[in-house]
């Protein structure tokens, strides 16, 4: 069998091992992502039920979906998604992740199939899934374009991959980094690179040239003075979130 190329930056993985244990702290390092999460879900349901006309209304809306979260970490996505009756495969590229996310769906009664593995090798075992959460990672592999093109391949023919990351500019470093690792201390210094971040149009244009084709982008917008998070049609300055499809005639 011949051996494909993983995207994984064993330097990125280290950064998350060493936190994982803290991922149920909504007050640790992972706070930030505990304020976004709400927002995040809004978005990611809304596409889904849009995509595959379903109704949010109803108790289990997600009932006979195949989802994939990758970069699960903790579990933070991958358990509203199974309470929405959605099946969940979680997936992590840090092998400490995994025991913590088991062990909190576990207590949380949730049946939730979760992996230490990428997406590549499991693109070559010809896995494959009606929806790909794909939630801040890409800025951390090291290859974005492989990366991407291997969740492609994950995809169900007429797929839904959500797939949110940084933008790269002036203000995306003074907030992303200067604000959240150095000034807030939300993350530990050297959690992000600004110099791999990706604009919108960067991000649009991987992944046409990964075999999707995108259908939408928004904006994560953080206010200060109501200590939560928007989404925005218009600002996507540093937070932003992408919606594409794979085409049903694959």
């Amino acid at each position: 069998m011949q051996a494909h190329q993983s995207t994984v930056d064993p330097s990125e993985i280290a950064k998350f091992e060493a936190m994982a244990a803290e991922w149920w702290d909504p007050n640790g390092k992972f706070k930030p992502l505990h304020m976004l999460n709400p927002c995040r879900l809004d978005y990611i349901t809304n596409q889904i039920a849009g995509e595959f006309d379903r109704d949010l209304t109803q108790e289990h809306p997600f009932a006979g979906l195949r989802v994939l979260d990758i970069g699960c970490g903790g579990g933070l996505l991958s358990e509203p998604m199974a309470r929405l009756g959605a099946e969940i495969v979680g997936v992590d590229a840090a092998e400490r992740n995994i025991p913590v996310a088991q062990a909190h769906a576990a207590q949380s009664g949730l049946d939730i199939d979760y992996r230490f593995t990428t997406a590549e090798d499991m693109a070559a075992a010809g896995e494959q899934f009606d929806v790909v959460m794909n939630m801040e990672v890409v800025e951390h592999v090291a290859d974005p374009l492989a990366y991407l093109t291997a969740c492609q391949h994950l995809l169900k023919p007429g797929g839904l991959q959500i797939c949110s990351t940084l933008n790269r500019n002036p203000k995306s470093y003074v907030f992303a980094i200067i604000g959240a690792e150095h000034v807030m201390r939300w993350l530990p210094k050297g959690t992000h690179e600004w110099n791999k971040f990706i604009t919108p149009d960067e991000l649009f244009d991987l992944l046409s040239q990964s075999g999707m084709d995108p259908v939408d982008r928004q904006g994560f917008v953080f206010n200060p003075l109501t200590w939560g998070w928007r989404l925005s049609d218009r600002d996507l300055s540093v937070n932003y979130v992408t919606a594409s499809v794979k085409s049903k005639e694959v």
